[in-house]
């Protein structure tokens, strides 16, 4: 089968298509044909050799799928020619890809493959985020950084769902599309203190909850952000993992809470009850419309190369979505 390879750890001009082994499937898995997949921040760091797959996985970069089945599980939970979308730990940018039977979704009538691919790993990690760690409720007020990217656009569908006030960070130009999606407020972090942007429009309560994808320079902010009883949810370190001049005292004084998640690296029984939990909660808007994945844009398999230059500039809005077949 075709797969995305790399010549070494480094810049895009390391990958290309090649031609490797078909997957393996074990008992618990099924085969599943690859009609589109996903790219994520991951893939890019794993490309340049500082985000390696866990122990066990498929070193093919790819962490979500859209496809179907051409070889079920042996335990009957899916047929041949099943539609799904899945979630892997890696593997999944090739045409063919073995996927756990528990950790794939039926992809909804209304969906078609392109957009199912930039459901799974998104949606999931928000999801994730927010409501296994931090536990949102209805009413309260949540600030998203990198509101337009993949799991910011899925993470202010979700919340809104749940009945949350969203708060988003990102660039004036981009305003537009998270309040589109139903964000109450956007700030510019370019040229605003969105610390205070938060204090001033909850009434100096803060928000409830911070879900940050930038790491180091917002830390301290984030702190000054959030209300007593604030819970701050670190799932990446884009700007890096080191902060100068912290100040506990604020953590004690709010009570506060801080969690650092990442999705990749979990169980499969951990990944296998957020995907049935999420199912449960989410798949009847996401089959009606109410929530759908943002696709960016969508490119041909063989322009990888492309579709990372696009994410690596932080030019997307939403999903950047590769399709083999339509």
């Amino acid at each position: 089968m075709r797969a995305v390879q790399q010549n070494q750890f480094g810049g895009v001009e390391e990958l290309y298509i090649g031609e490797v082994a078909n997957p393996v499937k074990k008992a618990e898995q099924m085969l599943v044909k690859v009609h589109a997949f996903a790219l994520n921040r991951a893939d890019l760091l794993q490309r340049q050799g500082k985000y390696p797959p866990p122990e066990g996985e498929s070193d093919i970069l790819g962490l979500e799928l859209s496809g179907q089945v051409v070889e079920p599980d042996s335990h009957g939970k899916w047929h041949k020619g099943d539609r799904v979308m899945a979630l892997l730990a890696g593997g999944g940018q090739a045409e063919l890809a073995a996927v756990h039977k528990d950790l794939a979704m039926p992809i909804p009538p209304s969906l078609d493959y392109n957009q199912a691919a930039g459901i799974p790993e998104v949606f999931l990690t928000a999801y994730q985020a927010m409501f296994y760690e931090g536990n949102l409720q209805a009413g309260e007020t949540i600030l998203i950084h990198a509101g337009v990217s993949g799991v910011g656009t899925a993470a202010i569908q979700l919340a809104k769902e749940k009945g949350a006030k969203v708060i988003v960070t990102c660039s004036a130009a981009k305003h537009e599309a998270c309040l589109a999606l139903g964000a109450d407020l956007a700030i510019d972090y370019k040229s605003e203190a969105f610390e205070e942007r938060v204090k001033e429009y909850t009434n100096g309560v803060g928000a409830h909850m911070v879900l940050d994808f930038i790491g180091g320079p917002n830390f301290m902010k984030n702190i000054a952000a959030l209300a007593i009883g604030g819970h701050l949810i670190q799932i990446a370190m884009m700007g890096g993992p080191k902060t100068d001049n912290v100040n506990l005292y604020p953590l004690q004084r709010k009570h506060l809470t801080i969690t650092g998640t990442t999705l990749r690296s979990r169980s499969l029984e951990y990944k296998a009850d957020l995907i049935a939990n999420f199912s449960n909660d989410f798949m009847e808007p996401l089959s009606t419309g109410r929530i759908e994945p943002v696709i960016d844009s969508i490119y041909d398999f063989d322009d990888i190369q492309s579709a990372h230059r696009r994410m690596e500039a932080n030019e997307n809005v939403g999903k950047i979505v590769l399709k083999l077949e339509d």
